[in-house]
C-alpha cells in the first residue's frame, strides 16, 4: 500500500499530498473523515482544519451530509494551517474551495516536513469551472481520488453542482435546497 498507516507511525515515509475531490454530495467530507479516522486507529497524531466560513453545520467541526463529524480548527487564511502542533503527523483539510490561492504551498511545506495532508474540496465551481486552489492541489498530490455523486436526474454518475437558486455569487454556501448532483448530460440541459 503506497500510503500505509504502519509507515508513517515509523517514520519511515516522506510526507504526502492526497486530494478528494468532486461534486458536491459525492462524499468527499465522508472520505477525508474515513482516512482521518484510519489515522486516529493507527494512532498518529492529526489535526483537522476547515475555513471560518463554513458553519454549514457546526463552527468548529468538519460534518459530513451524513453527519458524521471530527473537531477541527477554523481558520481565516491557508498560513494559518502552518502554526500546527510540532509533533502533528496527519493533516486534515476540507472545503479546500474555500481558501485562499496560498493553500497549495502551504500543503507543500507540510508535505517537506514529513506530513500526511489529506485535502478534500470540489474541483469545480456551479458554472464547471475550476475552482479555488483545488485544481493546483490535484497537480501537485502524490494521490487524487475524484468521488462521483448521483445525478438526481437520472442516475448516472454525476460530476457537477447544479446550482438551483438564481445566484451569479462565486460562492454561496448552500445545501440540497441550493444545489444538485448532476451528470454532464443534465447539467448541460440545464
Amino acid at each position: 500500500m503506497l500510503f500505509s498507516e504502519q509507515n508513517y507511525r515509523r517514520g519511515e515515509f516522506c510526507g504526502s499530498i492526497e486530494v478528494i475531490c468532486g461534486s458536491m454530495f459525492s462524499g468527499k467530507t465522508e472520505e477525508l473523515l474515513r482516512r482521518i479516522k484510519r489515522a486516529q486507529i493507527a494512532k498518529l497524531k492529526i489535526e483537522i482544519f476547515k475555513p471560518t466560513m463554513d458553519t454549514r453545520y457546526d463552527e468548529n467541526a468538519v460534518v459530513s451530509h451524513d453527519l458524521n463529524s471530527i473537531q477541527s480548527v477554523p481558520v481565516d487564511t491557508s498560513s494559518a494551517i502552518l502554526l500546527l502542533k510540532a509533533d502533528t503527523q496527519v493533516v486534515g483539510i476540507d472545503e479546500a474551495q474555500f481558501f485562499d490561492d496560498g493553500l497549495p504551498e502551504v500543503c507543500n511545506k507540510l508535505a517537506q516536513k514529513g506530513i500526511r495532508v489529506i485535502v478534500a474540496g470540489l474541483d469545480m465551481d456551479f458554472l464547471g469551472k475550476p475552482f479555488g486552489p483545488v485544481p493546483a492541489l490535484m497537480a501537485i498530490a502524490e494521490l487524487v481520488t475524484k468521488v462521483n455523486a448521483v445525478c438526481v436526474r437520472c442516475g448516472s454518475p454525476a460530476t457537477y453542482s447544479f446550482r438551483k437558486v438564481a445566484s451569479e455569487a462565486k460562492i454561496l454556501l448552500g445545501e440540497k435546497d441550493s444545489y444538485e448532483p448532476r451528470c454532464r448530460r443534465c447539467y448541460s440541459l440545464g
